[in-house]
């Protein structure tokens, strides 16, 4: 425990001006991270008497060994820094909400000459409408099912639209009414799209004056004595009030809304947030979180709201957000509400009326997750614990091992050798701490060389965070050091991970290995091994903690393998990127005829100067291949090797390679769980 008086700050030398300050343990880690209108009052505060202190905010002082602080020139701009921070460094003692889903939504792509409707996950794309998020994706389809008997809109991929345009058959929504078909002309292009701007109307709520026409077309159609028509109309009616039953008007004057709900105590909060277009609750999310610092209400909605919006802008952040309290200072926080929306934004709490009793329905959903995460979390956190306190008292430890790293090798016959690095925290993965080496320091197989490397390089990066990653530049960053490691493997492989451990001085640090074929646990320097009931929940941790190891590393030895086998024979010409290489492929029609041209032929492609055609053919003649490949049942010559490998790369679809043994491969792969 550290003393807050060794690294506080010399009287007059913090700056009263507005400003982000961090906070670093012994090992240089950010563990906080904070805004101040003003910095010299608040960084002061929190070198008080530790008595008088949060026990929150007591145990951060006392954690960390350093303090820094950024100034800037506005609230609004130390608001932005600060939601940037806690982004790149994910401060332990700051307020983390456990969103661990992925929230669909319901998206048009009118980016696509033919817009297509699907459910789409993840990141926002220009050009595409979206909405909700919803809470489950059934929820998408089965309003998209009922609204493609009205608006018959393209919702298939862009390889099944290729392929009914080729073969000049439509998919089977097209012979059911429900897709206008645009890939064989049954529609133009103007037409599929007018569809898909009224799909878009009609979800964004404009839905009044669509059902009057459709109502008004009906009784005309039966006037005309036009029955299967009218017919038709009848049901396309009955379809739209179906779908829009699923979202019922809960505020009448068609607001567009976020409502967020608190529901906490004294360890916990749940966030609720119910997202409302057109007056109709359009989606709902929800998170939970620890309170791992000293914050009130107006705190939590303040972390919720940069969360929420932090990724999105324009019409996502909506005109009104309303809230149980509100941020101190809320200035701030609604000039930058506004700046991603690009307008104003009203933030305020709801007092009467449709919106105040909406609130009621949003807290009350709030309440109920709170209580539900309580409930698993309790059977969940009793396994973990007892798992890791099974572990500790195996393994000789004296407390439980709350941070994890295991290693797994990874290779097919000697070739592309790689090594993963999991992390379980508290009993659960922590992939944002996953790391992955390719085994530099010899070639072919020998894993307990390979463990001894990729030892020594983590713990090696521990002491120097200041080297640079050779392939992206970026610093190579690892967390602070576990407190057990475990290697995929048995007595040799602990041994390799132990000697690295001794060259390097980690004492501190517990090992051992657990081996596949009867789950022993071997630890180092002993000769027998380590044998839990197989109903132990410690050793259950442990295969889960291994398993995971070894489809990490699977993975990205089946990535280093593709990319060697699509290799084609213009990827090692220097500064030629991709758009030229299709250039030139097209140009040229195939491999073969490049291979024939001259440097003055090859200057003719667009963007290719006579240096990158020299590099061109000198490249492509250092590959020229020994002999053409021939089909042995009719005797025909076909395309030269590296003209299918170029190919492959193109299509990005690895080739089977003569001569190599798969059976290995398959052995690797059912070891995931993996079909074979």
């Amino acid at each position: 425990m550290a003393d807050p008086s060794t690294y506080r700050p010399a009287p007059g030398q913090i700056p009263t001006s507005p400003g982000v300050y961090k906070f670093r343990d012994a090992n240089s880690r950010v563990i906080y991270v904070g805004k101040a209108k003003s910095l010299r009052p608040r960084l002061s505060s929190y070198f008080q008497d530790l008595a008088n202190l949060h026990p929150r905010t007591r145990q951060m002082v006392t954690t960390a060994a350093s303090v820094e602080w950024t100034v800037v020139g506005t609230e609004v701009e130390a608001l932005q820094l600060e939601y940037s921070w806690i982004k790149e460094f994910d401060p332990r003692f700051n307020v983390k909400y456990r969103d661990d889903k992925s929230y669909p939504s319901l998206a048009v792509t009118l980016n696509e000459e033919f817009p297509r409707v699907q459910v789409m996950r993840g990141p926002k794309k220009r050009g595409v409408r979206y909405f909700g998020p919803y809470g489950h994706a059934w929820a998408i389809r089965e309003t998209v099912d009922l609204l493609l008997r009205v608006f018959p809109v393209r919702t298939c991929s862009a390889g099944v639209f290729k392929r009914a345009e080729q073969v000049g058959r439509p998919c089977l929504l097209g012979y059911i009414g429900k897709c206008s078909a645009p890939c064989v002309g049954r529609v133009t292009p103007e037409q599929h799209r007018e569809l898909a701007e009224e799909f878009c109307d009609f979800m964004a709520g404009r839905t009044g004056t669509y059902l009057r026409r459709l109502e008004r077309e009906m009784k005309e159609a039966a006037a005309e004595m036009e029955y299967e028509r009218a017919g038709r109309l009848r049901d396309d009616i009955e379809a739209l009030n179906r779908a829009m039953e699923k979202n019922a008007v809960v505020l009448a004057d068609g607001t567009d809304a976020d409502l967020l709900a608190i529901a906490e105590d004294e360890l916990e909060a749940a966030v609720q947030i119910f997202h409302v277009r057109g007056g109709r609750v359009r989606g709902q999310r929800g998170w939970v979180t620890d309170k791992v610092e000293n914050v009130d209400t107006a705190g939590l909605v303040e972390h919720a709201l940069l969360q929420l919006y932090g990724e999105e802008t324009g019409e996502a952040v909506p005109r009104e957000v309303l809230v149980p309290a509100l941020p101190q200072p809320v200035q701030p926080v609604a000039v930058w509400l506004g700046e991603r929306r690009g307008s104003a934004v009203d933030l305020r709490v709801p007092q009467r009326g449709d919106k105040r009793e909406l609130m009621v329905t949003v807290e009350r959903n709030a309440a109920q997750a709170l209580a539900l995460h309580k409930t698993k979390r309790a059977a969940d956190l009793t396994t973990r614990s007892v798992a890791l306190q099974e572990i500790a008292d195996a393994l000789g430890l004296e407390t439980a091992p709350l941070r994890i790293e295991c290693y797994d090798i990874s290779h097919l016959q000697g070739q592309d050798v790689v090594a993963s690095m999991v992390v379980f925290e508290d009993g659960l993965a922590r992939k944002s701490e996953y790391r992955r080496f390719a085994i530099k320091g010899f070639e072919g197989q020998d894993d307990v060389r390979s463990m001894h490397e990729v030892i020594t390089r983590r713990f090696r990066h521990q002491e120097q965070p200041s080297e640079r990653d050779e392939e992206t530049g970026k610093p190579r960053r690892f967390a602070y050091p576990p407190q057990l490691i475990v290697v995929d493997g048995g007595e040799p492989q602990v041994a390799a991970a132990q000697r690295a451990l001794t060259e390097l001085g980690v004492t501190d640090v517990a090992l051992c290995g657990l081996a596949k074929r009867l789950e022993e646990v071997w630890l180092p320097d002993e000769d027998d091994p380590v044998v839990l009931p197989r109903s132990s929940e410690g050793l259950y941790l442990l295969q889960r903690v291994r398993d995971e190891a070894h489809r990490f590393a699977i993975t990205y030895q089946r990535q280093k393998r593709a990319k060697r086998l699509t290799a084609g024979a213009l990827d090692s010409v220097p500064g030629l990127g991709e758009s030229r290489r299709q250039a030139l492929l097209k140009h040229f029609g195939s491999l073969k005829r490049l291979r024939a041209a001259t440097v003055e032929e090859i200057c003719e492609v667009p963007g290719v100067g006579r240096r990158t055609a020299e590099a061109v053919v000198a490249a492509l003649a250092e590959r020229r291949p020994t002999a053409p490949a021939v089909n042995t049942a009719t005797g025909e010559i076909l395309e030269e090797p590296s003209d299918q490998v170029t190919r492959a790369s193109e299509s990005g679809k690895p080739q089977p390679t003569p001569g190599v043994d798969i059976s290995d491969e398959m052995d690797e792969m059912s070891e995931t769980g993996e079909p074979t």
